[in-house]
């Protein structure tokens, strides 16, 4: 398809002998907000990692904006962003100084780049704290400025990986009207989580992983129509064969009290 914005072909990938990804195939074109899920363990950290061009795959292929991640994975590095779930940064920089930085590494045009940065300051609310050292900083503070980072380029298509990690309830509903603007430009969102709430409102369509491969892929209605569920959690606790949890607590909750 040619508005493809992301493309997995048999994706595999071993750590030694265990097999993290099991042949997984999917597609995402532009304009659209694609929730990855899946339990513990089922391979959504290696995909992100895969495409991201941070670790290569063991068998198949992955493209991002037309680019093979290991012939050419500076050219899909360039159109990418990137939240991890455990952000790593610079904390001695101060916001400005991690931004600039990470502009011009991107190659950003110095006025284009400075007018960005100041935006994204106040966007957050980091304008009076963007001369201020980073290890002084809130985990929200924090995410706030990797977000900042990961969209300052305005790329092509955004990884974020639990990026509502520590923020506070108004940054978070800043945060989802972001993605949903984004999308509506053409950009491409993957999206992992593990607040269903949050994925089932923001996502266009849904994959759930489980155990390395596609377990279900479709919209929130499909998905719901497949499994005769009402809930996300309900469908994602159906297809990966979880256990009753409202159950598991009940009959823990009565064990104590005896």
């Amino acid at each position: 398809m040619e508005d493809e914005k992301i493309r997995v072909e048999s994706l595999t990938r071993y750590y030694g002998k265990f097999l993290a990804l099991d042949g997984v195939s999917f597609s995402v074109p532009a304009g659209q907000v694609c929730g990855y899920l899946g339990p513990n363990g089922a391979g959504k950290t290696t995909t992100i990692k895969i495409l991201t061009g941070l670790i290569r795959p063991t068998k198949g292929r992955a493209r991002v904006a037309g680019f093979d991640l290991v012939q050419t994975p500076l050219e899909a590095k360039k159109r990418i962003g990137f939240v991890p779930e455990s952000g790593a940064l610079y904390e001695k920089l101060t916001p400005s100084e991690y931004l600039r930085m990470v502009g011009e590494l991107r190659k950003m045009e110095p006025d284009l780049l400075s007018s960005r940065i100041e935006k994204f300051l106040q966007l957050f609310g980091l304008s009076e704290h963007k001369d201020q050292r980073m290890d002084t900083f809130s985990k929200g503070m924090k995410q706030k400025v990797l977000l900042s980072g990961a969209m300052l380029h305005d790329p092509d298509v955004l990884f974020l990986d639990e990026p509502l990690n520590g923020l506070d309830a108004n940054t978070a509903l800043l945060v989802k009207e972001l993605i949903r603007n984004m999308a509506a430009r053409g950009k491409t969102i993957f999206y992992s989580s593990h607040i269903m709430e949050v994925v089932e409102k923001v996502c266009d369509r849904i994959i759930i992983l489980d155990k390395g491969r596609i377990a279900a892929d479709g919209s929130i209605e499909e998905l719901r129509a497949m499994t005769r569920e009402s809930s996300l959690e309900e469908v994602f606790s159906q297809v990966t064969h979880s256990e009753d949890m409202a159950e598991i607590a009940r009959a823990f909750t009565r064990e104590i009290s005896t």
